[in-house]
């Protein structure tokens, strides 16, 4: 089937999304059907925010993008020859706020219940939090950490390999995208925190960012 009758039939050319092999149908179809709404009522009933997390790790010497070129020249792109690398811990909100953290150590139950500790004290009542089911969120100490702040926050997992189910992963979409173009770094000295924050921003809509900086 040519171009002209796929068009004239109602197609478009389009870059397809993706899908992990791995991922459990009948545990997305009812995410969608009982779960999510599920959550979505509680926090409603009882004027709780609902927030989704994640983590993403930013390299020196990533490189993003392309550029045009002298055909037979490619360009070059001059940065730090030290590999050096930042992690950051964030949450969004379905009422649009977001919260992050940056750290540079590997992310571990003891970097997640930091940052449970910094987002319950930004709030006076709970918070459900939505994460994947990597080992660390469901590890002891985090699970000793809830038991001990019943009402600070709940966590709720999502379906495995649905990454398309969390809006957090616009967020870190645009940061590997757009920080290692704005921000050329030299040290293993973290990223100003108001650029992280001012491209996650833009990224997910948000109305706050919330580490101790506002956006530049």
């Amino acid at each position: 089937m040519g171009w002209a009758s796929t068009s004239s039939a109602g197609g478009s050319f389009q870059r397809p999304d993706k899908r992990a092999v791995e991922q459990d149908p009948e545990a997305v179809a009812q995410w969608h059907a009982e779960s999510w709404p599920r959550i979505g009522a509680r926090a409603r009933a009882d004027g709780d925010e609902v927030l989704f997390a994640d983590q993403i790790g930013i390299r020196s010497d990533q490189v993003t993008g392309r550029t045009w070129g002298e055909k037979g020249r490619t360009p070059i792109v001059r940065r730090s020859g030290n590999r050096l690398s930042v992690n950051a811990m964030s949450a969004i909100s379905t009422k649009g706020r977001m919260h992050f953290m940056v750290f540079t150590e590997s992310f571990t139950a003891e970097v997640m219940f930091r940052f449970l500790d910094r987002l319950a004290g930004q709030f006076g009542h709970e918070n459900h939090l939505v994460v994947d089911g990597y080992s660390a969120h469901r590890s002891k100490k985090v699970r000793d950490w809830l038991a001990a702040h019943p009402d600070a926050v709940e966590l709720h997992f999502r379906p495995a390999y649905s990454p398309e189910l969390n809006p957090d992963e616009l967020v870190n979409a645009d940061l590997e995208h757009s920080l290692p173009k704005q921000h050329q770094a030299r040290d293993q000295t973290c990223p100003p925190t108001p650029g992280v924050c001012r491209y996650a921003v833009a990224a997910s809509r948000s109305r706050h960012c919330d580490d101790g900086h506002s956006p530049a």
